[in-house]
């Protein structure tokens, strides 16, 4: 059920673009929310639980700087979309690798400590997907690739969070190393979570939707753990 919630999440996020079309402040919003509670349950959940079971708390630190600059040099590849925007210059016609893989990667990820960080973290991947995949979608719609290659990059990206899940379940070697790579995930959801929370207010200026979309991220992770 895990992996079939994680591929919804993609399929929910391209059916919104081509049925409902949101506009870009609810995407805002949607954001927001999403990366308040990621950061949330990444502070409440995943933080104690790696240096509660961690052998070397110093490695699990060193872990964690390594998932923020691995993410940073993804997001040079994805031109930005783990937050919610694209910043592609292509032509529109060749097919972007880079940003295919480094977003697979990324998906691929953020599998990998589900299994072990139960529920919480499950919906906040959840929640996080359904805004990206929005963006996404639209960003394929907008280029000239056939409708082939559109299917084909949402469906593999879809696949790719349940894969990480997959492979930490019945790969030893992810088993045995579980708190070093929650800890890189740590550094990765810490990166994109406070980004999205930091680009939710355009120029500065109090926004009260997204204040109350950004507590309600907090509240409900508080609440549910």
């Amino acid at each position: 059920m895990t992996a079939l919630f994680l591929f919804l999440s993609v399929l929910i996020g391209a059916m919104f673009v081509l049925i409902a079309k949101p506009n870009k402040k609810w995407i805002r919003i949607l954001l927001a929310f999403s990366g308040a509670y990621l950061l949330s349950v990444t502070i409440l959940r995943l933080l104690p639980d790696v240096y509660e079971h961690a052998g070397n708390t110093k490695m699990i630190g060193i872990c964690i700087l390594l998932g923020i600059v691995l993410q940073s040099v993804l997001e040079s590849f994805s031109k930005g979309a783990e937050h919610g925007h694209i910043h592609y210059h292509g032509d529109g016609k060749q097919f972007p690798k880079l940003l295919f893989i480094s977003l697979c990667v990324h998906a691929f990820s953020e599998g990998l400590p589900i299994h072990h960080a139960g529920d919480n973290l499950l919906w906040a991947i959840v929640v996080h997907k359904i805004p990206i995949a929005i963006v996404l979608t639209s960003f394929l719609i907008s280029t000239k690739f056939s409708i082939k290659t559109n299917i084909f990059f949402i469906t593999v990206f879809g696949l790719m969070s349940p894969l990480g899940v997959y492979m930490s379940e019945h790969m030893q070697l992810f088993d045995q190393y579980i708190m070093e790579i929650t800890a890189v995930i740590i550094g990765v959801f810490l990166h994109i979570s406070t980004i999205i929370l930091f680009e939710s207010t355009e120029n500065h200026k109090f926004n009260l939707q997204k204040f109350i979309a950004i507590l309600l991220g907090i509240l409900l992770t508080i609440f549910t753990l």
